[in-house]
């Protein structure tokens, strides 16, 4: 347990100095179960909700499936779908005085579907295991029709969204460490988004699992989310995640 605490210090100690900034909070909490096929295959099926807005708005839940290939034990492929349901925030206009309202659109939600495809390549160093993952995600958003307030003509009107592709690149670096006879091993990682315009948010994570029994598992983390894009909100977060294998 010293071990995990010293290395959460330096963690810690390693996080950008806009992790000070005004960020807001958020939680994430998902529930997944795993089934091995065989020794190279198996499969799981996952559902995580999201808060954000220092926990006081919902963001997003998501239902996925994924399936993962070991070729050999040090490699692993893996791909998958996820069914995403995002709440998007409420959006106001202002004339050109800057003070009267002309338009106002409530939040709303809007679908997503994820397509995702990576190799995770794994080094172990005694205890210590280091690894580097390389993925593609392709995310669609279909079109969506909204509704908003016109304040001059004092009415609702519908307005729709029109869809959108989007490609990302993300790639991660993460260190594990199995600390003899300890059901909990933490983990510590970092994770680059990279899309068309160029590096686009960092996540930092510090974690550990608890290995309740061979087939239960349990997974606290804190991630910072420094984002590179002004129209988003650099984000704390506090994860929780519960795994069974089948």
């Amino acid at each position: 347990m010293r071990k995990l605490f010293a290395t959460l210090l330096m963690a810690v100690a390693l996080l950008p100095a806009s992790a000070q900034d005004d960020s807001e909070l958020g939680m994430w909490l998902s529930a997944a179960g795993q089934k091995k096929i065989n020794k190279q295959w198996n499969v799981t099926a996952e559902a995580e909700y999201r808060l954000r807005e220092n926990l006081g708005s919902t963001d997003r839940w998501t239902v996925s499936l994924g399936t993962a290939y070991k070729p050999v034990k040090w490699l692993k492929l893996d791909a998958g779908y996820k069914f995403m349901r995002v709440l998007n925030d409420d959006k106001s206009t202002m004339k050109t005085d800057g003070v009267s309202l002309y338009r106002w659109a409530p939040a709303y939600w809007n679908t997503r579907h994820r397509l995702w495809a990576s190799a995770t390549a794994t080094l172990p160093l005694g205890r210590l295991d280091l690894s580097l993952r390389e993925r593609w995600q392709y995310t669609y958003r279909p079109s969506t029709t909204y509704e908003r307030y016109d304040f001059d003509d004092d009415e609702w009107e519908d307005k729709t969204r029109k869809g959108a592709a989007k490609h990302v690149v993300r790639s991660r670096l993460m260190a594990e460490y199995d600390i003899r006879h300890c059901k909990v091993d933490p983990f510590a990682s970092v994770e680059l988004y990279n899309a068309a315009g160029g590096l686009e948010k960092i996540r930092y994570t510090f974690g550990a699992e608890w290995k309740i029994s061979k087939k239960q598992g349990l997974e606290f983390f804190y991630r910072y989310v420094d984002s590179h894009d002004d129209d988003e909100t650099n984000l704390h977060v506090i994860g929780l995640g519960y795994k069974y294998k089948f």
